[in-house]
């Protein structure tokens, strides 16, 4: 980043430092540690200034002045502002100091500012050199980074590539490590170079995939700059927690009802030991190529099982590491320097890890989770350490947390309950458990990591509580409720296909949320009256590129088919920078779950929205339709969608239509009164409304325990809604997870809302949970709940009440 500037290297080196500043790679903080030194001479004219406070991504500027200047006895043509993280720039000062020390300096002089940073990125002057601005919207994240490697293993020729805004360092552009490792924003510059005969055509074939996008759909960049976000500080170590007591309960998040006894499976971090030295570097290089060889072959055939899903294109990802030439030539000096082959490659995967870890573009540096799993698999089969293998007999599962796919690959004829010191009721892996009836509780502290395999626990998923190593009394007690829950289960599963009415007569309808419309005949043979919230993302996702209209229609006629008459609640799409389409390219957000998303996504792409409404219109027909929108926060947004629905339904004619919204933002909630008049039902989404209200990510490792929406804050949101709901004659619906707690329900009920929408697998328990109460006690409740100060103080009112 060279550029005229003036006065002497103490002006230039602030000028460099401003520019760093300017591209994101530094913060104010390293600004001010610049301005408190005085550049260091290293001959010829070149100067140094360097600082490591404050750096966001390693990086170079260079200032220049207009002419020569003299400080104090010595030339100054140019000041070199260093912004230093770890070891990344070794090799770039290596550099610099062997062209001063060959007396090279002054060639440096007459270059453009191009040339400069070329010839300390290690290109020679004969190499064909080519620059093109990145498009893709995240960046040159996994997928888009192992295309181009892919295209520079094609060519004749060795590729490298560098950032222009970046470090100067230029990589090999056959490594993927180096290449993820660049952390190369949208709108930022790759610069190509090859030497030898054919380079141009070489450089340029480079070019041509990179404007091509890399297999992903790209879009112009915008006038605006795109700003680097800077990353959190590491987190402080704690101490290794107090074990738990035997027999006592441990309160925690209810995440999926069920009651479990079962002995202990806990998933800890594999530990590897191995000696950090070998003397005999030909075995160690050996040892480490069988390694390869072998998690080549384990990812191959994990890639061959899960063809054509997203789980294949992530072991894809990881097959291309394993196979990377630059994490194993690194691992191969390592060894050569006295390293063991499990040393030398867990240091080639750590330096390439924490490249990924200090990039500004969070998704890019997320991928330095991949790294350290592929270093995982290698070293386990250096050290001889297998994967974690689930016991044959049942077991309840223990761990940090789990993501949806681990949650996924359960042997659900074995696992009794799942255990998580983090997370949520609302975490994905949540959300699956109740779908796959496994009594799950989360949030229950690290003390719980300290159980140990084989421990005897209970799993309450009702009352969020775990207790290790019961006493006998307890462990009857237990048994005997799990006894009467079958009961109560078997007896729910009977009278699914009745209508769920209070032991006075009133009736709440229960609907089931889908995720795809080939789940809806199991919905109705579990006893849904309809579907209460249709995903209608999953046939975007679905899909390489936009899904057209017939395809839409196709899809959605599933549903009604299946549903027979029943009436489907659809959502429109409700995708945004927290779940991107592929070939929906965005901007990065700095916090997507406030950005562009749902209903704000959706009318700016007002044809996209039309082509949905035609098909939900088209493929009901006759039949029940209910459709609403996301993401609203007042009427100005709703009275947008309206005028495209109303458009589409004047030519289509459905004659058994409903529009309404999600309230998922609170100011919607606060604003029911107005949207009421004008919508025809409402749908609350409690997820997010929690996430909202309480100001707390869902996902949030530490925090997410909290999000609990029986928070009175919630429950006094939802009061206001049907209110202002009942008194234009509109119903209300609940299609988040607080409707299938069966703590919740009766609150629900006592609230007034009509309609609870939840998974299949809860449709029979929800109906028998309300048919054990009246109407009178359920407001009781309500308005018991309503007048608590906390989550906490709610659920403890309702258990003693």
């Amino acid at each position: 980043m060279p550029g005229p500037a003036r006065q002497g290297p103490v002006e230039l080196a602030l000028a460099a430092a401003a520019r760093l500043r300017h591209v994101g790679c530094v913060d104010a903080g390293f600004v001010a540690t610049v301005a408190g030194q005085r550049p260091v001479p290293l001959g010829q004219g070149l100067w140094l200034v360097y600082g490591t406070t404050g750096v966001l991504a390693p990086a170079l500027a260079l200032a220049t002045p207009d002419k020569r200047l003299r400080d104090e006895g010595a030339d100054v043509t140019g000041v070199f502002c260093l912004a230093a993280q770890g070891d990344t720039h070794r090799a770039l000062l290596e550099r610099l100091d062997g062209l001063i020390a060959r007396g090279d300096g002054d060639t440096l002089l007459g270059l453009p500012a191009e040339g400069i940073l070329s010839r300390l990125a290690g290109e020679s002057a004969k190499a064909e050199t080519a620059r093109v601005r990145l498009l893709n919207a995240h960046g040159l994240h996994a997928r888009p980074a192992r295309a181009l490697v892919q295209v520079a293993r094609e060519q004749p020729l060795p590729v490298r590539l560098r950032l222009l805004e970046g470090s100067a360092e230029a990589v090999s552009a056959t490594s993927l490590s180096k290449v993820l490792g660049l952390g190369a924003r949208r709108g930022q510059t790759l610069v190509f170079s090859a030497e030898g005969e054919g380079a141009a055509g070489v450089v340029a074939a480079l070019v041509t995939a990179v404007r091509g996008g890399l297999g992903e759909p790209v879009t112009p960049l915008e006038e605006a700059r795109e700003e680097a976000a800077p990353r959190p500080a590491p987190a402080a170590p704690r101490e290794a927690p107090e074990p738990l007591p035997a027999d006592e309960p441990v309160t925690a998040v209810p995440a999926a009802p069920g009651l479990a006894i079962a002995p202990a499976y806990v998933v800890r971090p594999l530990e590897f030991r191995y000696p950090e030295r070998a003397s005999d570097a030909a075995r160690e290089r050996s040892r480490l190529d069988t390694a390869l060889s072998g998690a080549r072959k384990q990812l191959g055939a994990m890639v061959q099982r899960t063809v054509g899903n997203e789980v294949a294109q992530i072991l894809s990802v990881h097959l291309e590491m394993v196979e990377d030439p630059a994490l194993r030539d690194s691992a191969v000096e390592a060894i050569g320097e006295g390293a063991s082959a499990e040393a030398g490659w867990w240091r080639a995967i750590d330096t390439a890890a924490r490249t990924q870890e200090s990039l500004s573009d969070r998704l890019l540096a997320e991928r330095a989770a991949d790294l350290r799993d592929v270093g995982r698999r290698v070293l386990g089969l250096l050290c001889g350490v297998e994967l974690p293998t689930p016991p044959e007999h049942p077991y309840i599962l223990v761990a940090e947390d789990l993501g949806p796919s681990d949650v996924a690959r359960l042997d659900t004829s074995k696992v009794r309950g799942l255990v998580t010191a983090r997370g949520g009721a609302t975490s994905h892996s949540a959300i699956l458990a109740r779908a796959l009836g496994i009594a799950s509780v989360a949030g229950a502290g690290e003390r719980v990591m300290t159980i140990a395999s084989g421990t005897e626990l209970i799993v309450d998923g009702e009352l969020g509580r775990v207790i290790p190593a019961p006493s006998a009394p307890r462990r009857e007690r237990t048994e005997r409720r799990i006894t009467e829950q079958e009961a109560r289960r078997q007896a729910a599963h009977g009278r699914r296909h009745e209508e769920a009415r209070t032991q006075d007569g009133h009736r709440v309808e229960v609907a089931a949320n889908l995720g795809s419309t080939a789940h809806t005949a199991d919905a109705v043979e579990r006893g849904a009256e309809g579907v209460g919230l249709l995903r209608t993302e999953f046939v975007f996702m679905a899909h390489p590129q936009e899904p057209d209209l017939a395809t839409q229609i196709a899809e959605y006629s599933k549903a009604f088919d299946a549903l027979g008459g029943r009436p489907l609640v659809a959502r429109t799409l409700d995708v945004g920078g927290d779940k991107p389409l592929s070939y929906w390219p965005m901007p990065q957000e700095d916090n997507p779950f406030l950005g562009l998303r749902g209903i704000r996504l959706t009318l700016t792409r007002p044809e996209v929205m039309e082509t949905q409404l035609r098909a939900l219109l088209t493929a009901a027909g006759t039949r029940p339709l209910r459709i609403m929108f996301p993401m609203v926060k007042d009427i100005e947004e709703f009275r947008a969608g309206k005028a495209l629905f109303d458009r589409v339904q004047a030519q289509v004619k459905a004659s058994d239509v409903q529009l309404g919204v999600m309230i998922e933002v609170p100011s919607c909630a606060l604003l029911a009164p107005t949207l009421a008049r004008e919508v025809d039902f409402f749908s609350i989404g409690t997820n997010d409304l929690t996430q909202y209200t309480l100001a707390i990510d869902r996902g949030h490792p530490e925090l997410s325990a909290q999000s609990d929406a029986l928070h009175p804050g919630v429950l006094h949101l939802i009061r206001l809604t049907v209110e202002a709901a009942h008194a234009q004659g509109r119903w209300v619906g609940v299609c988040g997870e607080l409707g299938s707690d069966p703590q919740a329900i009766p609150v629900l009920v006592g609230l007034g809302v009509d309609e609870l929408s939840v998974s299949s697998r809860s449709i029979a328990l929800v109906k028998a949970r309300i048919r054990e109460f009246t109407l009178p006690r359920a407001r009781e409740l309500a308005a018991l709940a309503l007048q608590q100060p906390t989550a906490a103080a709610v659920r403890e009112i309702l258990e003693t009440a």
